[in-house]
């Protein structure tokens, strides 16, 4: 039998009954992930367990690697099943590791299973999970529905297609599907594929030869997404440049335009330029910005080689300039063109730094303008979600917050909000208990449903 209980990760009554009564039946807003809307739409039944749990998921895929599996049981050429065995066996030691608890939930919540996931019970939970598939029809609409989700908003590059949003809206799902607006490739100005971006972009807009014909084609591609019901931005980078001058980045885009390959310094030159040209876009839209940043990305050149990129590689950055950030931030804000934000950050040393930070350009446009996102990515465990809790209550406000999210391709991730409740719930409730703050549970259950739904919906503007 599982070891997940009622009153797991809830250590006291108080917990409990915040987790039970306020936040468990809240709807689920996935205001970042990385679903493909091409799957939704399509809406085809799921063959096997492993295409569900496995397939394209690089947070399972480096679990695997750190047991020492070999990478034809990942990402190689042996079978689906040979694949989810492996898997299996990795899990059943891998104690504390969020995917240790992610795993057994998303077993128990959509397949109804209640063996613990290790080597001996594999070949069984296989079947099981494979005979369940079939009889119940499993597809991605029923997955996302199951889940209690009303909004998902996944992430577009800037020449995606969107013909596919308004043909999801007419499936009439139980559940919308919204793209949040993103020009990460068009950041990448040192890419040897930059031409081949650009390329998609003007086939949309138009010629582009120099950077005021790209700023228009960016606007231009943003008012298309607005009408699909855009409502965020999303802007991924290791660390905020300075910003550059506009002549400047001009010059560096025109070279990447002629062929030429911009070394490291220009291509920061450019990206400083284009992070504030985007931020005051977002702010003249009323967009709101989600700013990622500290993830260093395709760290092993040799399986970068190999299998690409997002496939498990990526790591943790040290290089983030606080002051380049305020800089940024002062300067939008000088200029009235500050959009509300949500920074996430990916290295856990320095949240109170940023936290604070953030604090310095608040103001009463919304309640948390300038958020501090969630723990994201390598963060967004049990540790990590603690400290994460206690730095932003410490020096933010809690009850400003904006909550979780997946980040995530897998439409098995939902339970990682609930993840999220529980550990916010404990939190509240053992402040509670030791006469921390107010013992009026009413209350404190109306600020737990907040953070993980309403506040959000409110924030990014959804209907």
């Amino acid at each position: 039998m599982s070891y997940i209980k009622d009153n797991f990760l809830l250590t006291n009554k108080t917990a409990y009954k915040l987790y039970y009564d306020y936040a468990k039946n809240m709807p689920i807003f996935d205001y970042h992930c990385h679903l493909p809307e091409k799957q939704i739409l399509e809406n085809k039944p799921f063959s096997d367990i492993y295409e569900i749990w496995l397939s394209g998921d690089h947070y399972k895929w480096r679990l695997m690697r750190n047991f020492g599996v070999d990478e034809k049981y990942i990402t190689g050429d042996a079978s689906n099943k040979e694949k989810f065995l492996a898997y299996c066996k990795t899990l059943g030691t891998a104690f504390g590791n969020p995917l240790y608890h992610w795993s057994q939930v998303e077993l128990q919540d959509f397949f109804n299973c209640e063996l613990e996931i290790n080597e001996e019970n594999a070949e069984q939970i296989w079947d099981w999970c494979n005979e369940y598939i079939a009889i119940n029809n499993i597809t991605p609409q029923k997955l996302i529905e199951g889940s209690n989700v009303s909004h998902l908003f996944t992430t577009n590059e800037i020449f995606d297609d969107l013909s596919i949003f308004p043909e999801i809206a007419k499936k009439g799902y139980k559940f919308k599907v919204i793209p949040a607006f993103r020009a990460d490739k068009l950041m990448g100005v040192e890419s040897p594929a930059y031409k081949t971006f650009m390329a998609k972009l003007e086939a949309l807009t138009g010629k582009i030869s120099c950077l005021d014909d790209l700023e228009k084609a960016i606007e231009s591609r943003l008012q298309d997404f607005i009408k699909v019901g855009t409502t965020a931005s999303d802007i991924a980078v290791e660390h905020v440049y300075a910003i550059a001058d506009k002549a400047d980045a001009n010059a560096v885009f025109e070279k990447a335009l002629r062929g030429g390959i911009p070394d490291e310094a220009e291509a920061e030159v450019f990206k400083g330029y284009l992070t504030y040209f985007l931020f005051k876009l977002y702010a003249k839209y009323h967009i709101a910005t989600e700013l990622h940043l500290g993830a260093t990305r395709n760290n092993n050149s040799v399986m970068f080689e190999k299998i690409g990129a997002d496939t498990g590689y990526d790591g943790m950055s040290d290089a983030e300039d606080l002051e380049l950030m305020r800089r940024l931030f002062d300067r939008l804000n000088s200029e009235n063109s500050l959009p509300k934000t949500i920074v996430f950050n990916l290295n856990p040393k320095m949240n109170s730094e940023i936290v604070v930070l953030l604090g310095e350009f608040q103001s009463s446009e919304a309640k948390g303008k300038m958020q501090y996102g969630p723990a994201w990515w390598f963060f967004d465990n049990k540790v990590g979600m603690e400290r994460h809790l206690q730095d932003l209550t410490a020096t933010g406000h809690i009850g400003a917050f904006v909550g979780m999210l997946t980040d995530s391709r897998s439409f098995l991730s939902y339970p990682r909000h609930h993840y999220f409740r529980r550990i916010l719930c404990n939190y509240f409730g053992t402040m509670m208990e030791r006469g921390e703050m107010t013992q009026d549970i009413e209350f404190v259950g109306k600020v737990v449903k907040d953070i993980s739904y309403n506040n959000a919906i409110e924030y990014l503007n959804v209907k």
